[in-house]
């Protein structure tokens, strides 16, 4: 039987052999905890287990499919029926876990800023291995002075080193989404700007791009009462948003924690 994809949950199957291998070799699954989001129907899941991880546990919000996949399943795995964005993913295992998710695309950068802004300064994760529209994966690995760059690449790029791996076409899918796919790799970064609480970079970001278009000397004094922060930073407040590097975002983003000392 055919199992029909819901679209209210963004749902559309990986089906090709040949991409999933390409996303199984991106990273070390045997005697690792392998965190799967949104299975589906399962095919990338059987090629996980085949490469003998010490556990799966896999969260599909889908109660049906959730259900069918346990009874083809044959492995120590654990099965959450539940939203992702529910979830509290570092209570999951006292061990790094390595994520793998074909995310629906209606949630896709609600899901990875989630990840992104975690609380405190140890990761949950070893290793990302996505699936997102190609337009959304364009917008992560944008850089400044480019149409893409946003908030999305300045908040990724902030503890994550992020490699491509391969944009994918949607007839790998069923059913076939109407735009490309790009298959992303995410590691924690040994070294990042270090800020007291995540919510600073995310109220900066989100600020400074309420209005792109327009130059940044109204959000900039949004945030700070004078020009001296401006000035420390070697900031012109005539440029707009897309044209201040990430670095500087979160300097921002550390003056702006330092008004609150």
């Amino acid at each position: 039987m055919e199992i029909k994809a819901k679209k209210s949950l963004g749902q559309n199957f990986l089906i090709d052999k040949n991409i999933i291998k390409k996303i199984i070799d991106c990273a070390e699954i045997k005697n690792k905890i392998i965190l799967e989001v949104g299975p589906g129907t399962g095919n990338l899941t059987k090629e996980i287990v085949k490469k003998n991880p010490k556990k799966i546990i896999v969260i599909e919000k889908d109660k049906f499919l959730l259900e069918k996949l346990k009874s083809e399943i044959n492995f120590k795995a654990t099965f959450i029926n539940n939203d992702i964005l529910k979830i509290s993913e570092e209570k999951l295992s006292d061990e790094l876990l390595t994520v793998f998710g074909n995310l629906p695309y209606n949630i896709s950068t609600k899901i990875l800023t989630k990840w992104i802004l975690f609380k405190g300064n140890d990761f949950w994760f070893d290793e990302l291995i996505l699936l997102f529209q190609k337009e959304v994966a364009d917008r992560i690995l944008s850089k400044s002075n480019t149409k893409n760059y946003g908030r999305l690449s300045i908040l990724a790029n902030w503890k994550l080193d992020i490699k491509k791996i391969i944009d994918i076409k949607p007839n790998c899918f069923r059913p076939a989404p109407k735009v490309d796919s790009t298959l992303l790799v995410f590691q924690p970064k040994k070294n990042y700007f270090k800020l007291k609480n995540s919510s600073s970079l995310e109220k900066i970001t989100r600020v400074f791009f309420n209005q792109r278009r327009k130059k940044i000397k109204k959000p900039y004094f949004q945030l700070f009462r004078d020009k001296k922060v401006a000035e420390l930073l070697n900031i012109d407040l005539d440029l707009r948003p897309q044209n201040i590097d990430k670095k500087t975002y979160y300097l921002l983003a550390q003056e702006h924690e330092n008004l609150s000392c």
